[in-house]
């Protein structure tokens, strides 16, 4: 039903779920690739013996007691990471979180890979070089749950029959608060998302609404649509994931129990579909609410859609100051309230330019870093 699968990122809360995916539908695992050589990894490559390993980090006596341990070849360093995902007719799950993971989505597509995308980070930093690299024939098939109920609702539509997109956010920890409520909330909390069980970056990005601002940007590179069709609602219960409205006045909308195991799947074997895990969902009794977004306490919606207007490396810049203002909210160094502050300030002090190539997402990815970082210090 599928190729055999690489997963990179396999250690991540994508990677995991896939590999649960994989082992249900019964294909093969390919390789796995991941940040460190942890314990973790060293379960999976035990669990998957004829997989390809590659780690990207680690120090030296890491490495050396990983491969020990482990008893077979071993590959290190990024460069090798990014290189399983040209190995030939695979379906390359690319999980890796953050900016890193945009390399591996060009290194498949150039092979002519499907890409089960999801890491924002490729699209939303270097959406016009991918796009440039889908000529090769790749395919990109998005795992995101949002992306993936859009995709599904397009599926036999004609382009000119799209009214518009609608991506659904769940309205995050925070829904209902106040600016000045904001401003006092710890990374606990942010980290306590009512209705996904997500990875650290992504659910704080939740809580701030930049999760979404970057799915609209994803959304415009993946369907190619402009801004101005793409709307977001809040709604809380999360089980609408996404809808398209047509220029008849009739909407498609993708319902279902909120379960990455679901567009994780589909992502592997579509257009086909195999039977998912017994989830015990049921319409029966649920009231489905909608509302506008609150954009004066949540400002990263409004910054978002304004950095993919501007296009060219805007998003890039956008991308790379939410991950370095995001992890100094984690570590106790900036306020909530701090990670759009630094986002605005980056964006208003890095230079636009076109993005031609990696490099050049690369360069403004780690000019709006060094940027970020300067005002983080600084307490803006």
């Amino acid at each position: 039903m599928t190729r055999p699968v690489v997963v990179l990122g396999s250690t991540g809360s994508i990677g995991t779920q896939t590999l649960d995916v994989v082992d249900a539908i019964g294909a093969d695992v390919l390789a796995l690739a991941a940040r460190s050589p942890g314990n973790q990894l060293l379960e999976q490559a035990r669990r998957y013996p004829d997989a390809l390993v590659a780690i990207a980090g680690g120090s030296q006596d890491e490495r050396e007691r990983f491969s020990s341990e482990l008893g077979r070849e071993v590959s290190f360093g990024p460069d090798e990471v990014a290189s399983l995902a040209g190995l030939s007719d695979a379906v390359i799950v690319n999980g890796i979180v953050g900016s890193a993971g945009l390399r591996a989505t060009l290194v498949a597509l150039a092979e002519g890979n499907r890409v089960a995308l999801a890491n924002k980070e490729s699209l939303v930093a270097g959406g016009p070089v991918v796009r440039s690299a889908l000529e090769a024939g790749g395919e990109l098939i998005p795992v995101d749950s949002e992306h993936s109920a859009l995709y599904q609702c397009l599926l036999g539509e004609p382009f000119d029959a799209v009214a518009r997109l609608v991506l659904t956010a769940s309205g995050g920890p925070f829904r209902g608060r106040s600016t000045e409520e904001l401003e006092s909330v710890t990374p606990q909390e942010a980290l306590d998302h009512p209705t996904w069980d997500m990875g650290n970056r992504i659910t704080i990005d939740s809580a701030t609404l930049f999760n979404k601002g970057l799915e609209v940007i994803e959304a415009h590179f993946l369907f190619d649509v402009d801004f101005d069709q793409i709307d977001v609602v809040v709604h809380p219960q999360s089980i609408v994931h996404s809808m398209v409205e047509f220029v008849d006045g009739s909407f498609k909308a993708h319902l279902g129990q909120a379960d990455m195991r679901i567009p994780i799947q589909y992502a592997l074997t579509a257009p086909e579909r195999a039977p998912g895990p017994d989830l015990d969902f049921s319409l029966v009794g649920r009231a489905l609410e909608f509302e506008e977004p609150d954009r004066k306490a949540f400002p990263a919606l409004d910054l978002s859609y304004r950095a993919g207007r501007e296009g060219g490396s805007s998003p890039a810049v956008l991308n790379a100051a939410d991950e370095v203002a995001v992890e100094a909210f984690l570590q106790g160094r900036l306020g909530f309230t701090g990670i759009p502050r630094v986002v605005e300030m980056t964006l208003e002090e890095v230079g636009w330019r076109e993005l031609t190539d990696f490099q050049s997402v690369v360069d403004a990815d780690k000019e709006a870093r060094e940027v970020a970082a300067s005002l983080v210090a600084g307490a803006c």
